[in-house]
């Protein structure tokens, strides 16, 4: 009897031993379990304009805005004069490029921190690699995989390489991207470990540029696509959606991008917007919009709807884009707009072309208050009452006082000025584009 009950002992002596050493684990798979549901829940990623930091007055810094959204317009025109040519065959799609915010991250582990344009209007990640065959200049090191213990390339038969618009199969999966004007990023496709503030994310696909060529790369080290394609980082997240609240064109502070569900908008922030994205099947990686009508004052321009649909080649519609200054309205529409205007701003028209936008007011000599008419921009199932300072732009040492918008044939484009101290809500699990005016460096 006193043997089985000492053998009782030893048992339960035993047991309690191994559950010292069994808890430890229990304890750091459950952390683990946090750490991913952090993921899954979302980051922040700060935002800087471009321009931030230049030693440039407020209309030099508007003016180098309008010539890289010219220059973006231009890309997009040549993408759909491109697609809707009979005489040349389309070998694979391009897409927007460029942009006028530099996102902050880190790549690989250990991880190298880098900063890359965001561009809502393009999808594929990438950064210039090593070896580096033909690459431009970057104020930060160029990524070595070599270095990296995380990094492995991707195999031609995964999904992320079948997603590229222009593939081969070599050495891993070799893929070939290119922009409207002719730019490009050509090497090959891996996954890797991004950090986004103190938010790792393994396995990441994107591409490892050996061979980058055009302009305006050289002002982040890469791209970050943000675009409704598989290969965009909110697609390879899992994050159905994200947001970015975009501090005024003119103010130092840096501006917002969220990701996952802290993108969500907050009733206590305001009125919210919502109107439902549409989807263009020849140019789906853009973020189309509804516009059903425009009103300026009291008058609601005379158009039909139809003017800002999309046509069956992929030309027409309205996009949203935070990579273009301006906002580009479709040349017929924008002759009307600015009609109105001069008739309801009751100042002389400034026609010296000094701003490089196309309609500008003299000021009144005295310091006398000057009233600018509503805009209201109609979208479906939304109307977005514009203030001020987020469609005219004034100068009191030019005298003038501009409007912030231009035209354009082909495509319309909602630009960033136009969404400033917005947190502007892209969802892509419910289609939807949403818009509460908030002030965002107090987000």
């Amino acid at each position: 009897m006193a043997s089985l009950y000492s053998l009782c002992c030893v048992l339960f002596l035993a047991l309690a031993i191994v559950s010292l050493y069994v808890s430890p684990a229990v304890s750091t798979s459950r952390r683990g379990f946090e750490r991913r549901n952090e993921v899954e829940d979302g980051f922040r990623v700060m935002l800087k304009h471009v321009d931030s930091g230049k030693n440039l007055t407020k209309w030099e810094r508007i003016q180098r805005g309008i010539k890289r959204g010219q220059r973006r317009l231009q890309r997009l025109s040549v993408m759909f004069s491109t697609a809707i040519s009979s005489s040349s065959v389309v070998k694979a799609p391009v897409a927007a490029g460029n942009g006028e915010f530099l996102m902050y991250l880190s790549i690989g582990t250990p991880p190298k921190s880098y900063s890359a344009v965001m561009d809502t209007g393009s999808d594929l990640i990438w950064t210039q690699c090593k070896p580096c065959s033909q690459c431009f200049k970057q104020s930060t090191p160029i990524f070595d995989p070599k270095l990296s213990s995380t990094f492995s390339k991707l195999s031609c038969s995964s999904h992320l390489c079948a997603a590229l618009p222009e593939q081969t199969c070599g050495d891993g999966c070799e893929y070939v991207y290119s922009y409207g004007d002719y730019s490009s990023t050509q090497g090959v496709m891996a996954t890797e470990t991004f950090t986004f503030g103190k938010v790792s994310v393994p396995n990441i696909g994107f591409g490892c540029g050996e061979e980058n060529d055009g302009e305006g790369f050289s002002q982040g080290a890469g791209l970050v696509g943000l675009g409704r394609g598989p290969l965009s980082l909110v697609s390879q997240l899992k994050e159905p959606k994200f947001s970015y609240c975009l501090t005024p064109f003119d103010e130092t502070q840096k501006s917002t991008l969220l990701m996952g569900s802290i993108a969500s908008v907050n009733r206590t922030l305001g009125a919210i917007k919502t109107t439902p994205l549409i989807h263009n099947p020849l140019q789906p990686s853009f973020y189309y919009l509804s516009l059903q009508g425009i009103t300026v004052g009291g008058t609601r321009l005379p158009f039909n709807e139809s003017t800002f649909a999309f046509q069956d080649d992929g030309s027409g519609g309205l996009i949203i884009d935070s990579g273009t200054t301006i906002t580009y309205l479709e040349e017929s529409v924008f002759n009307v707009l600015s009609k109105r205007f001069i008739k309801q701003m009751k100042l002389p028209v400034d026609n010296s072309g000094s701003t490089g936008l196309e309609l500008c007011f003299i000021l009144p000599s005295d310091s006398s208050e000057v009233k600018v008419p509503k805009l209201i921009f109609h979208f479906d199932g939304a109307d977005l009452d514009l203030p001020g300072e987020n469609y005219v732009i004034a100068d009191s040492n030019m005298g003038l006082i501009c409007l912030a918008m231009g035209r354009s044939n082909g495509i319309s484009i909602l630009g960033n000025i136009q969404q400033q101290n917005m947190l502007v809500l892209h969802d892509l699990k419910k289609k939807t584009l949403s818009f509460v005016q908030t002030q965002c460096h107090k987000l």
